[in-house]
């Protein structure tokens, strides 16, 4: 037995709704939010015209059903749905596997509840269904229209409901927007209502619904017989038309095999659009490195041109800048012995530090010196490092030599910066 809410999708639903002729198929028309009905024949009719992406909520007729009303005490709401399934099994002739069953409440006070039971031969729905199932139409939902068409035009009281479905006319006694009672009657005869709608108030007594109805409601293509069932129950009958959309109901007879069945689908479904995605994606950066190579190819190739274009300047360049390198000493002040002398003699910390030999080439210089003691030696090093006049070099000193008269021999070494 199914005793849970029927759980609304975003997208808007598909409604497959019996009729008089063969089956209504409802859909909302795009842009103005209106909804087209299309009468079809059979649901093999129906299937092109739907997909297994749609939200089909299909209606079953009453010659489908079977519909019992049940008295049951109140009891703890985590325990109730599974009292409701034993007396549904009690209640009917077929086994438990054999049926979907579902129920609505339709009053509950402190310490009873009154409920409508649903139940469908599983056999019976899936040869109905089969031209849906045979193309991996699976239904979100499945309902009875008698339901749906109670809770649109009579959601509070008590009603009977009397309109056509196929060859047949449905008489349903509802509460509170549930079917309490069905009955089919076969034809559309005044004589065949004579009989068979005072049985039918009769069997309301009989379970405890008062017979007296305040709302009488009758298909509006049955006109013809509303003077006649007037008459009979003794109140005014309003005409209905067709539901636009039928309304949203609780009750779902979908059976346990189709929703995992659906469930898969819904997977698969999920995959594949993820792997589509996937594979979009990857088509598209793909595209993208394709057009990155052939730009990346296009810039080198300007490059290479570019360069080509401005390589004998390039080379002119180079060979004024090593030109220019080499008569660098020559020609700048900086790089002249006498300056450099002047500068080194500057730096020269006391008499007690003499500078023995100086030589100087393009790419560096070297002076020898004797000192004193060995500090002084660090001591004219470090005064040649801080020298202004001297910043163009960059000089080194290897450990002083101690003579042996004390003295300490050393040699620097200065290289260009």
């Amino acid at each position: 037995m199914e005793g849970v809410l029927v759980i609304e999708t975003s997208s808007t639903p598909v409604f497959i709704t019996p009729t008089a002729h063969g089956w209504n198929l409802l859909r909302v028309r795009d842009g103005d939010g209106s909804w087209n009905v299309r009468l079809l024949h059979t649901l093999d009719e129906v299937v092109p015209l739907v997909s297994t992406q749609d939200d089909v909520v299909l209606s079953l007729p009453v010659s489908a059903v079977l519909a019992q009303r049940f008295r049951l005490p109140t009891v703890d709401p985590t325990e109730f749905p599974e009292m409701v399934r034993i007396q549904i099994e009690k209640a009917l002739p077929f086994s438990a596997e054999e049926v979907t069953t579902d129920f609505e409440l339709i009053e509950q006070n402190e310490t009873e509840s009154v409920i409508s039971a649903i139940a469908v031969r599983n056999e019976r729905l899936a040869e109905i269904a089969a031209p849906l199932l045979d193309k991996g139409i699976i239904p979100r939902q499945v309902t009875v229209y008698a339901a749906q068409r109670a809770t649109t035009h009579a959601p509070e009281g008590r009603a009977v409901f009397i309109y056509p479905e196929g060859e047949v006319l449905v008489s349903a006694v509802t509460e509170n927007g549930k079917v309490s009672l069905a009955r089919t009657l076969d034809g559309l005869a005044p004589e065949q209502l004579q009989m068979e709608l005072p049985q039918l108030a009769l069997s309301a007594e009989l379970q405890g619904i008062n017979a007296s109805f305040p709302n009488v409601l009758l298909d509006e293509s049955c006109y013809e017989l509303r003077d006649t069932v007037q008459g009979i129950l003794a109140s005014r009958t309003e005409l209905v038309g067709i539901e636009t959309p039928p309304a949203s109901v609780k009750l779902n007879l979908l059976p346990d095999s189709w929703r995992q069945r659906r469930a898969q689908l819904a997977k698969r479904g999920e995959w594949q659009k993820r792997l589509n995605l996937a594979g979009g994606t990857y088509a598209a950066i793909f595209l993208l490195f394709l057009l990155y190579l052939g730009y990346a190819r296009f810039a080198i190739a300007r490059l290479d041109r570019l360069i080509a274009r401005d390589a004998p300047q390039t080379q002119f360049i180079r060979e004024t800048e090593a030109n220019w390198k080499a008569l660098a000493p020559a020609i700048d002040s900086r790089f002249y012995p006498v300056e450099i002398l002047l500068r080194l003699y500057e730096s020269l910390p006391s008499a007690d530090v003499r500078i023995t030999a100086y030589n100087q080439s393009a790419r560096q210089l070297s002076i020898d010196g004797e000192a004193n003691t060995a500090a002084l030696a660090y001591q004219f090093a470090e005064k040649i490092k801080k020298n202004a006049g001297l910043q163009n070099f960059r000089f080194d000193m290897a450990a002083p030599r101690i003579l042996t008269n004390n003295h300490a021999q050393f040699r620097l070494e200065g290289k260009p910066r």
